[in-house]
């Protein structure tokens, strides 16, 4: 009798502490689900996932890997990168600590970067950037990694591109095309015939024909097989387009529209006319991508009002909503404007949309600041090496699932 008892009381020891061990590991299963999900700047590592070709490569977390000891896949060496991106050589404090920090969608992985498959992949092609000073951006990030596994490269500009290179090896070029509001515009100011513009008070301003691309890109989509189009930035500088003293003025058909309408209307007739332009005459089997907006981080202030970003490491989700939400129309506000005009304009084209706003809200710490040389903070353009690289992986995903599809 002894004995039975003896086992009894054993054998429901074993199955408190079987259960006691289950509960823990229930607990620390949901303690780590909800780290996973309410920072994106946690420290730890990540067991590789399966890529998904569905899986929403723009939405996730950042993640600091103390580990990267590899180099970069280009250096502060390259000649392409502008003196005012280059943070490494005007020794940002930061400016390594940077590239530590790794993007991870929920749910799979973005795949890595293989400078040399894309360069196989895309033999024979011909690549466009067209857009600000943010296009240019991505196109020297994109430039300096291939040119790390290729040297032998080529300068030549296709029509209207402000630069552009030719992989000989591979046959492959990329080129920017610079153009700030897609449309082609100019100063505008009263003539001795009096016209509507005249007789409604406007004596100066910049004239935008929304039906008109600029001349700096209107033959890439006969050219290049891959496009990758961006604007937005420009759309709300009042230091070139002051509402009062230069204002912006839109033609359509060479004719004023009346009575005016403001720059955020001015930016739907223009997205409305240059995607369809775009379409029309690219080649058949082209690939067409509209970059989304890429955010600024200006706090304190906008950037000729003493603003700065003097952050070191990237936003967390509360901090990012302050900073971008429409509610608050703070500073950086326009980021999420623009993707509004954008979303509606691209609706129902050929247009793939390349999302890069929300994992680029998080990263106030990858702009130059004060190592971009100019008399404020530049809190707009990101350094390079950085995150425009990610910007690229999420390219060139996006690009090999629709080779892929095709």
């Amino acid at each position: 009798m002894a004995k039975k008892l003896a086992a009894s009381n054993s054998s429901l020891a074993s199955r408190l502490l079987l259960s006691l061990l289950c509960l823990v590991s229930l607990l620390l299963c949901f303690s780590l689900f909800r780290n996973d999900t309410a920072s994106p700047s946690l420290t730890y590592s990540v067991l590789p996932e399966q890529s998904n070709s569905n899986c929403n490569y723009s939405n996730g977390r950042w993640i600091y890997d103390h580990t990267v000891r590899s180099p970069p896949r280009y250096d502060h060496t390259c000649k392409e990168i502008f003196k005012g991106w280059n943070c490494i050589a005007s020794n940002k404090s930061n400016a390594m600590d940077i590239l530590k920090w790794r993007w991870k969608p929920y749910g799979c992985d973005l795949p890595p970067f293989d400078a040399l498959r894309f360069l196989g992949n895309f033999r024979d092609t011909n690549i466009g950037f067209v857009g600000d000073s943010l296009n240019r951006n991505m196109f020297v990030s994109l430039f300096c990694a291939l040119k790390q596994v290729s040297p032998e490269v080529k300068k030549w500009r296709p029509v209207g591109a402000d630069r552009g290179f030719t992989f000989l090896k591979y046959n492959l070029t990329i080129a920017y095309h610079r153009t700030n509001l897609l449309a082609r515009y100019g100063r505008w100011s009263a003539s001795s015939n009096s016209g509507i513009l005249e007789s409604l008070g406007y004596k100066e301003g910049y004239r935008i024909d929304v039906d008109m691309p600029d001349g700096t890109w209107a033959e890439a989509p006969s050219f290049h097989d891959i496009l990758v189009f961006n604007t937005g930035h420009w759309w709300w500088a009042p230091s070139k387009f002051d509402p009062v003293n230069s204002p912006m003025l839109f033609f359509e058909k060479g004719v004023p529209v009346t009575p005016p309408v403001p720059p955020d209307a001015g930016l739907d007739m223009v997205l409305k006319h240059m995607v369809s332009f775009v379409e029309m005459n690219a080649r058949p089997s082209a690939m067409l991508f509209f970059r989304t907006q890429s955010p600024r981080h200006f706090e304190g202030g906008d950037w000729d009002q003493g603003g700065s970003c003097p952050r070191v490491q990237p936003l967390v989700p509360q901090e990012v909503e302050e900073l971008f939400s429409l509610k608050h129309n703070g500073t950086n506000v326009e980021s999420r404007l623009v993707n509004e005009h954008l979303h509606r304009a691209l609706k129902g084209t050929t247009f793939q949309i390349l999302d890069i706003t929300h994992m680029s809200e998080f990263r106030a710490d990858a702009h130059p600041s004060t190592a971009g040389g100019k008399r404020h903070d530049d809190c707009m353009h990101w350094c390079l090496p950085g995150l425009t690289d990610t910007w690229n992986d999420l390219f060139i995903a996006h690009l090999n699932s629709l080779k892929a599809r095709n």
